[in-house]
């Protein structure tokens, strides 16, 4: 009895015992479960803090040292500069401060050791030194302020100054030293606070200022460039048009005193125009050079090298230091057929260009039968899906209420277009949209507007990002680039066509439509242009510009190109050539222009990047006399049928990259957006 009864209670212990374990087992599943579920936020919002990092990816700081940690791949989105209005007139005669000669070697030196500064030509010094103004602080006093905007950039004359970020000491500034240049190309973060350790006086210039002057200076040299050009009597019948094309394929060439440019007797290849200084024309009499004439600057010699096989009739020497532009007749013959000279004749296309567009049909599409498309599974279940979040606001997935078709619809804040200057942009970036009718561009199926936001309603393309994609893949192979490049050419030529000029190809702004076909969204910073008519923006993204924004020199639809070519590495290398982690270094470097291509790209494509990034934008692939052709028949592009394509025809090889699942499984995750715009009631948005 007693036996049996110990029994019993041993295995009601047992029982016991097995139960506390089971429910043990239990709390630590439930605990796993749980530090699963923490650790998939925390890489979330480690996700979310890089994409933030990578939207001020765009802030200067003053460099300690010369050492540049490029990453091999590009790991964060592309930062986007947006355009400023330019003051056509600006009264600086009074802000002039005059500077001794040991002042102007100070200021002189140091721009010759800032990376991005020492590519300005001697012109562009030469106003930098003269339009410095002087500025004293106080010891203890802040010149920049982390985390504020910057309109200035700096030298320090006397002094020294302390660079602290978030608290930490970072260097010290003295004599010489350049800090914040970024600011006078755009509006940009400090990233650093900059303060004065003694007494300091500084030479700073503000943004206006600079982009004005260098911007009026380069319209009138261009001017002036067309005036001489236009006094050619071997040119004479030349249109404005093809005039600008020419002046865009010349180089700058400098002579010292004495140096023959020409000689009498050799074959004859290149045109000059007189920048600077005097050219002495002399001919062989009798073994002596007899003096025939002086030439200065706006005078020209050597124009029938272009036309046909001569031999110089005479010596040209430069009498001192002399600048000209030339031309060789080859890069001229690229430029303007010369058959006749007047077979180059814009007018038809130009009069198409000018047609009035016909508008896509009349949408019946209304914004009160759009509803959200809500995330399924996961952390964000039950909230709407996002599937892209950028500088100018959001876009979401949207459904029909009877859940017939997809769209995607970008939001954007009133408040924040008006405060960024972009409401221009953002009525062009709708009528060329309303326009626009071409399978290798996004649609625009609806635009709307209420008191905080304006919505435009566009073709949802399934596939994803081709910036994602890149990002998955680390980089694609050739049958993949060249397919993804071919539509982005198919999509500019309907654009340049259209006399549209796109200015912000890059991999976030191609999608991917479900069949695997390339499409270009985002027309934020497009333009109508004019044909031989230059625009003065300082307008993209940094790693895709062209030098020519750069040095504010003017720029047209060559800029699109110099971009394909930078696209076409980024395809097959998964990094742009021009890249860092410092944006002045990024600009240094597309102004060196220095292409170095991995051993494992083809002939073909790096011929094809070098033709498209050629720094003079005449001589570029597609901006010569056959146009948007040249690039079709590169033979990169030898396997392509490009009517086949046109005609989506083609089996795109990019399908393989699109996976298969709910409709938002291509595109990253971002959370909802609990916040609300203000209400903006300026009006801006009247005819939206």
């Amino acid at each position: 009895m007693f036996i049996s009864c110990k029994c019993a209670g041993m295995e009601e212990q047992m029982e016991e015992l097995r139960q506390q374990l089971e429910k043990q087992c239990l709390i630590n599943t439930e605990l796993q479960r749980q530090n699963k579920d923490l650790e998939q936020r925390l890489q979330e919002k480690e996700k979310l803090l890089q994409e933030l990092h990578s939207q001020y990816h765009d802030i200067e700081f003053p460099a300690s040292s010369g050492t540049d940690n490029d990453a091999e791949f590009r790991k964060s989105r592309a930062a986007v500069i947006a355009s400023e209005p330019i003051q056509e007139t600006l009264d600086i005669l009074k802000s002039r401060v005059k500077k001794t000669s040991s002042e102007t070697a100070l200021i002189v030196k140091s721009i010759q050791k800032n990376d991005f500064l020492s590519r300005l030509d001697d012109e562009q010094i030469a106003m930098m030194v003269d339009l410095l103004e002087t500025l004293a602080i106080a010891r203890g006093g802040e010149v920049i302020k982390e985390g504020t905007e910057g309109d200035s950039m700096y030298i320090v004359a006397a002094g020294e100054l302390l660079v602290t970020q978030a608290g930490r000491d970072l260097r010290t500034l003295t004599g010489g030293d350049v800090f914040g240049e970024l600011a006078i190309l755009y509006n940009c973060k400090r990233t650093a606070t900059v303060k004065a350790k003694t007494e300091v006086r500084l030479w700073c210039m503000e943004r206006q200022t600079y982009r004005t002057i260098i911007t009026n200076k380069s319209k009138k040299k261009r001017e002036q460039l067309l005036g001489f050009l236009r006094t050619s009597r071997t040119l004479k019948d030349l249109n404005d048009v093809q005039l600008s094309k020419i002046i865009d394929s010349m180089e700058e060439v400098k002579y010292q005193n004495k140096d023959v440019i020409v000689r009498e007797g050799a074959e004859a290849n290149t045109f000059y125009i007189i920048l600077k200084g005097e050219v002495l024309v002399t001919k062989n009499v009798n073994g002596l050079q007899k003096p025939i004439r002086r030439m200065g600057k706006g005078e020209h010699f050597g124009e029938q090298a272009l036309i046909r096989e001569v031999l110089r009739t005479a010596t040209c020497t430069a009498d001192g230091p002399v600048t000209c532009f030339s031309i060789d007749k080859e890069v001229f013959e690229e430029t303007i057929p010369v058959e006749h000279l007047e077979l180059f004749d814009d007018s038809k296309m130009l009069q198409e260009a000018r047609a009035p567009e016909k508008s896509s049909p009349g949408s019946t599409l209304r914004f009160k039968d759009l509803v959200p498309v809500l995330y399924q599974e996961g952390r964000y279940q039950g909230d709407s899906v996002t599937l892209g979040v950028g500088g100018f606001g959001r876009v979401q997935l949207m459904t029909t209420v009877n859940h017939g078709k997809y769209y995607a619809m970008k939001r954007v804040g009133k408040k924040h277009i008006v405060a960024k200057r972009q409401e221009e942009h953002m009525l062009f970036e709708k009528k060329i949209l309303k326009a626009i009718q071409c399978d290798f561009i996004v649609r625009l199926h609806g635009a709307f507007k209420d008191t905080r936001y304006i919505y435009m309603v566009m073709e949802f393309c399934g596939g994803g990002e081709i910036w994602t994609k890149l990002k998955e893949v680390g980089r694609f192979d050739e049958q993949v680039a060249v397919f993804c490049t071919a539509c982005v050419v198919e999509a500019y030529a309907y654009l340049h066509k259209k006399s549209i000029m796109y200015r912000d190809l890059k991999p976030e702004n191609l999608m991917l439509d479900v069949r695997g076909y390339v499409k270009l969204v985002d027309f934020g910073f497009a333009r109508e242009m004019v044909r031989g008519e230059k625009t003065y923006s300082f307008v993209g993204t940094p790693e895709y510009m062209a030098p020519e924004i750069i040095k504010n020199q003017g720029h047209d639809f060559a800029v699109d190109f110099w971009s394909l070519g930078i696209l076409i590495y980024e395809l097959l290398v998964g990094s742009p050539p021009f890249s860092s982690s410092e944006p002045q270094k990024i600009y240094a470097k597309i102004l060196d222009g220095v292409l170095n291509y991995p051993p494992y790209l083809s002939e073909a494509a790096k011929s094809i990047i070098s033709k498209l990034c050629r720094p003079r934008p005449g001589q570029r692939l597609g901006n010569t006399k056959n146009g948007i052709k040249d690039v079709r028949h590169h033979r990169w592009f030898s396997n392509m049928n490009w009517h086949k394509l046109r005609m989506a025809q083609l089996d795109a090889p990019t399908v393989r990259l699109i996976r298969k699942g709910p409709s938002y499984i291509n595109f990253d995750r971002f959370p909802q957006d609990q916040t609300k715009a203000e209400e903006e009631f300026s009006g801006w948005d009247r005819d939206f």
